[in-house]
């Protein structure tokens, strides 16, 4: 005999399902817990989301706002200073590639931890705490076209 054929659930972690309207002795029996009648008595008797018993619904009395055009929508892959801090000489999205830190895409660097090196960084945009930051710490920030 395997150990597979001997496994069983632990006892008390599983429960029987309730069985329903298999008779009045099983306590679930005759109605089989949905009360008298009406809409969530039938057999497809739930009610939507929304669904406000035939007025119109609220998602449908106000008028539709707004846009956004996600589909143009540059979305950057970002890079903070102290990600940049066991980097040495130029930076650029090649070799931010080459490292692991971004996957495809424009680059945007932020300021978050602290730069110590000079280095010369190229990205697609920069924030204004991160280009001071490189700048501060003696190296260059150069702006990639897409």
């Amino acid at each position: 005999m395997s150990l597979l054929e001997s496994l069983r659930p632990q006892k008390g972690s599983t429960h029987n399902s309730k069985r329903l309207g298999r008779g009045r002795g099983s306590g679930k029996g005759g109605k089989a817990g949905k009360g008298n009648k009406g809409q969530k008595a039938r057999k497809s008797g739930g009610i939507r989301r929304g669904f406000e018993g035939g007025q119109t619904p609220l998602h449908r009395r106000f008028p539709k706002i707004g846009f956004k055009n996600t589909m143009f929508t540059t979305r950057y892959e970002i890079v903070n200073l102290q990600s940049l801090q066991n980097m040495s000489g130029e930076v650029n999205p090649e070799t931010l590639k080459l490292q692991g830190l971004i996957k495809k895409g424009p680059v945007k660097v932020l300021a978050r931890g602290e730069l110590k090196k000079a280095l010369t960084v190229k990205a697609h945009r920069f924030s204004e705490a991160a280009k001071t930051a490189i700048e501060k710490a003696g190296g260059k920030t150069e702006v990639l076209n897409k």
